[in-house]
Order: structure tokens, then C-alpha cells, then sequence
């Protein structure tokens, strides 16, 4: 028998399931995740981009350290939450919390990146070198993963003022291992400056454009014009982290924002991850021009578009969906009824698989890497890490969606059986 969401709900944290491997994991992750985003960036600068090439290409001691690498990210972090707190944009309200409150957040993030583009345009013109953060990239990972351990004690030390209904019901599990790794407070707050949502679109994912079109400034220096491949890749990325911040308030309704805690494993994708890797094609294009055909540029341009389409349409309709189930657009679409008096959509693009954004998503992944070539596998680790986390995450939402809806996610599961794949998976 299945137990209700009110009794799921009152659950006690310490029973809560653990995930990425528990204590195990806690342990584990921010330690070799750290090392893996340095081992990345030093594989993409080496002549042979191998990563089973041994001994690896680790770097020196010296070359991890730069003082204006820690200037420039704290700088970057600083600038970002100065134009978080202006009055730019909206105000929207999160969703209901435990203790029947909504928090309030600002939709300012697009701002963020359109005046940090001027201020990017002020620079270049300036004559700033941009390029040499192909130079600076190890430092400031350095810097971004030190950071991320500091601010991550921050949060789990402060986390024991916070009242336990402000607590992630996932992360106060009585293990600090575990607890530091996966978050104990769901929303800190300085005030009313929210740190996770700050963190979630702000400076680690602007920061990623930044790095891009400093490898593209890099490739200038080097070869006098940016190649097309390289063209491609930060024109990709840099639409998607738009869509991203263009569509903002869709993350309050995110599981990063409304399940997780904000402990090192979002402090450190956020900050570092993020920035670092998902990149990696800039950095390694740099280093390893490729040539393409006018072709293989237009059949890597329609499958990110078919890609984004895919992506951006499925998105919207849940978002609408949610808003105004009433709405024209969505108001035809056929649901199944739940016992919470929520609907689930069983048409639309939610009809096609179970997780239509996560394919969109992956094709784009591929489009992003495709006008690297074939000779290395390196520019392939984003498709591959993020396959397994789009297949780790829909997972961990297929449970608490089983756990939420009981028989009514059942019956949607029968109706659509496929998870992110049509047909496949």
C-alpha cells in the first residue's frame, strides 16, 4: 500500500532515502568531481586531447595559482550580486513552502547578462584581453572549487539557525558527511538575498558565455579570425544560457529550487561545474582547430535548432500548463485526474515521452559537440555526463512522482511509456 503524500510529507528526514550513494557518495563526489574539472581542462590544452592518455596531463603546482584569477572571480560573483539586488525586471512568488508561506525572488537574471555584454563590449573596446582566460582557466577553476568548499561550510554551519521548517527534507539526515554534501537548508537566505537561487542562473552561468568568447578572443589572437566551429559552439551556448535566463521564473518550480538543499552539490555545480565544463568545446577548440563544411555547419545548425524547438515548446507548455490549465493553448490537451487535485498532461509533447525537455536538451548537447570532429572524445564528455544525469534526475523524479501521485502516475506511465527517448528509453 502506498503511502499518502500528507504522510510523506510529515515523513522524519532521517528516514528519507539517500541518494548518490549516501554517505559513500558525500565523500567521494567532492572529492573527484573537484579533480575531474582540472583534469578536463588540462586534457582540452594538451597536444593530444586523450583522456586515457597515461600519465595524465596534470597540471603543476604553479600553474593552479594566479592572484588575479581570485580577483577576477570574486569580482565577477560581486558585480553579479550587485545586479541581482536593482530593481530590474519583476517580482514573482515561489510555491507554497511547508509553512504555507511563498517566498518572493527577482526575474532580473536577463538584465544580468544584457549589461554584462555592454560591460564585455566596454572591455574589448578598452583593449582588455579577453583572450587570456585560456591562460587563467585552471587558476580559476582552482579559485571557483576552493570557493565552493568555503561557502558550502557557510551554509551547512549557518544551517543549524535556520527553523526546521525551513530545513530540505532530503538533507537533515543527522550525517554530517551527507548533510554538508547534499544541503541542510532548502532556501537560505542573507535577508532577502536567496543564495541558491543567486547562485542557480547568475555567475557560474553567465560565466560560462564569459570563458566561451574568451577561447573565441583566444583563437583571434592565434589565428586572426574565430573559426566557424568555434562560431557555432559559443552561439549554441550562449542561446541556450539566454533561454535560460530569458525564462527565469521557470526554475521556481524546478527540484533544484523546491526539493534540494543548498549544500556543496549545487554550491559546486553551480560555481564550478557548470562554468568549467559544460565549455570544454571552446577550450578545446583552441587548441585543436577543426575545419568545417558549409554542409556539416548547416546539419549541426538544424539539429540544435530541432533540438531547442523541441525544448523550448515542451517547456512552455508545461509552464503555461501550470499557470492557466485554461488557457487556449493548453486547454484542449487531454490529463488524468490525481488524487492531490493536480492534473497530469497525457498529450501535447508530454504525450510523446515522459520527459520531451530532456531530449531536447540532448540533442542540443550533440550539436555542441558535433563541430569538434570525431578524432577525440573529449568534446564528448558533456553528451555523455549529461545523458546520465538526465537519466539520473528522471529517475529521482519518476519516484517522487510515483510517491506523489500513487495509481494516477501509474496509469500515466501505461499511457506514455517511453522516459526520454521515443521508442528507446
Amino acid at each position: 500500500m502506498k503511502p499518502s503524500s500528507q504522510a510523506l510529507k510529515h515523513k522524519s528526514s532521517h528516514d528519507t532515502e539517500r541518494e548518490f550513494g549516501g554517505t559513500l557518495g558525500a565523500v567521494c563526489i567532492p572529492i573527484f568531481l573537484p579533480l575531474t574539472v582540472l583534469f578536463l581542462i588540462s586534457v582540452s590544452r594538451s597536444p593530444e586531447a586523450s583522456v586515457l592518455q597515461w600519465p595524465p596531463p596534470l597540471p603543476s603546482s604553479d600553474q593552479l595559482w594566479d592572484p588575479l584569477a581570485l580577483v577576477i572571480l570574486l569580482g565577477w560573483i560581486a558585480l553579479h550580486a550587485l545586479l541581482y539586488l536593482m530593481p530590474l525586471g519583476k517580482v514573482s512568488e515561489g510555491l507554497v513552502l511547508r509553512d504555507a508561506t511563498r517566498l518572493k525572488y527577482p526575474i532580473n537574471g536577463f538584465h544580468g547578462l544584457c549589461i554584462s555584454g555592454v560591460l564585455l563590449l566596454l572591455f574589448l573596446g578598452l583593449g582588455a584581453p579577453l583572450g587570456y582566460l585560456f591562460e587563467l582557466l585552471l587558476p580559476l577553476a582552482m579559485c571557483a572549487i576552493a570557493v565552493s568548499f568555503l561557502f558550502s561550510v557557510y551554509l551547512y554551519i549557518r544551517s543549524f539557525w535556520a527553523p526546521s521548517h525551513a530545513l530540505a527534507l532530503g538533507g537533515n539526515t543527522g550525517n554530517p558527511l551527507y548533510d554538508f554534501f547534499i544541503g541542510r537548508e532548502l532556501n537560505p537566505r542573507i535577508g532577502n538575498f536567496d543564495l541558491k537561487y543567486f547562485c542557480e542562473l547568475r555567475p557560474g552561468l553567465i560565466g560560462w558565455v564569459v570563458i566561451n568568447l574568451g577561447m573565441l578572443m583566444k583563437e583571434v589572437e592565434l589565428r586572426g579570425s574565430p573559426s566557424l566551429a568555434m562560431i557555432l559552439v559559443n552561439s549554441f551556448q550562449l542561446l541556450y544560457v539566454a533561454d535560460a535566463l530569458w525564462n527565469e521564473e521557470a526554475v521556481l518550480t524546478t527540484m533544484d529550487i523546491v526539493h534540494d538543499g543548498f549544500g556543496f552539490m549545487l554550491v559546486f555545480g553551480d560555481l564550478a561545474w557548470v562554468p568549467f565544463t559544460y565549455g570544454l568545446q571552446a577550450a578545446f577548440l583552441v587548441v585543436h582547430p577543426q575545419t568545417l563544411s558549409s554542409l556539416g555547419a548547416a546539419v549541426i545548425i538544424a539539429l540544435n535548432g530541432i533540438g531547442y524547438y523541441i525544448f523550448r515548446k515542451s517547456n512552455s507548455q508545461k509552464n503555461q500548463f501550470r499557470r492557466d490549465p485554461t488557457h487556449p493553448s493548453v486547454a484542449r490537451l487531454e490529463t488524468i485526474a490525481t488524487a492531490t487535485g493536480k492534473r497530469l498532461l497525457v498529450s501535447g509533447w508530454w504525450g510523446l515521452v515522459r520527459h520531451p525537455n530532456y531530449l531536447g536538451d540532448l540533442l542540443m548537447a550533440l550539436a555542441w559537440s558535433l563541430p569538434c570532429g570525431f578524432a577525440h572524445l573529449l568534446p564528448y564528455f558533456y553528451v555523455i555526463y549529461f545523458t546520465v544525469l538526465l537519466i539520473h534526475r528522471e529517475d529521482r523524479d519518476e519516484r517522487q512522482c510515483r510517491a506523489k501521485y500513487g495509481l494516477a502516475w501509474d496509469t500515466y506511465c501505461r499511457r506514455v511509456p517511453y522516459r526520454i527517448f521515443p521508442y528507446i528509453y
